[in-house]
């Protein structure tokens, strides 16, 4: 069986055990997230992008370039990437992070957003990240982290780079129209995806001089008969990541197939995919991280 995005999310809303009273409450404490440059230097930088359900593939990548001995300095992640990233950054192992992906209960990620325009609330997002991560502020994690999300007032890009991980990531991950977006400093910020689903150049900015950048989107050439009714928002993905794709020194694409749904099979399917490409890329990735 398959699912788009919003019949996942419309099996959200039905399956749901909780519900968020203040989904529009200002985060304004000395914790809330904040952009700005990093507190420390960086030269390698992995980037994982947005993909929903398909982000289960940075998990498989993490496994393999855990596995290479290979660290970086810096990881910024989009959506689902900042969830996945963030978890590395502040020090979980991939095997640990693997185990937590294929327990998960996807559904128990939302809540009812009570007295908001949207349905959702991805306040079970930031308790996630807050119970598993072994850091919990961005600017003291062993790996610099930035968390990307974009603000509502004028669709720029934010990089939050310090703050409590956890609110950070669940505005990266707060889906335009379904999840309500999370307010911090009187800001509203919502999900990357359909504006920098691969943030390369926002690596870059942060001081990064190799980066990796690992694309969850879908393989166009290799869609199915009945993904055509699709194919001009697969396109409009494509030409965001193709716009940061370039300015990565490796860029890895794992294919698991086009369709996907939250069953076990799918995931360990997407995290084999991810770890079997970043083995056949090791030699370019050995080189990139001695450069």
């Amino acid at each position: 069986m398959t699912f788009t995005r919003r019949s996942l999310l419309l099996a959200c809303a039905a399956t749901l055990a909780g519900c968020t009273l203040n989904p529009g409450q200002d985060h304004s404490g000395p914790d809330a997230p904040r952009d700005g440059p990093l507190g420390r230097p960086v030269r390698t930088a992995w980037v994982f992008s947005s993909g929903g359900p398909r982000g289960f593939t940075h998990v498989g990548v993490l496994k393999a370039l855990e596995q290479m001995g290979l660290q970086p300095d810096l990881i910024v992640g989009a959506s689902v990437g900042a969830l996945v990233g963030s978890l590395r950054a502040a020090g979980m192992r991939a095997d640990a992070i693997e185990k937590l992906a294929l327990e998960l209960q996807p559904l128990n990620l939302a809540r009812l957003a009570l007295g908001g325009d949207e349905k959702l609330s991805g306040v079970a997002v930031a308790d996630l990240v807050r119970a598993q991560a072994p850091v919990s502020l961005l600017e003291r994690m062993p790996v610099a982290m930035a968390c990307v999300a974009v603000r509502r007032r004028d669709g720029a890009s934010v990089a939050f780079t310090s703050g409590d991980a956890g609110l950070a990531v669940q505005a990266a991950a707060a889906i335009e129209g379904q999840f309500a977006p999370v307010r911090i400093r009187g800001e509203l910020y919502l999900d990357a995806d359909w504006s920098t689903p691969l943030p390369v150049r926002i690596a870059r900015a942060l001081g990064a001089q190799r980066v990796l950048a690992v694309d969850a989107s879908v393989h166009l050439d290799r869609s199915p008969v009945g993904a055509s009714r699709y194919r001009e928002s697969d396109l409009r993905k494509k030409a965001l990541v193709d716009a940061d794709a370039s300015g990565a020194d490796v860029l890895l694409k794992p294919d698991f197939g086009y369709w996907v749904n939250l069953s076990r099979e799918f995931r360990e399917r997407a995290i084999e995919a991810g770890y079997r490409e970043t083995l056949a890329r090791e030699p370019a990735l050995r080189l990139m991280h001695r450069a």
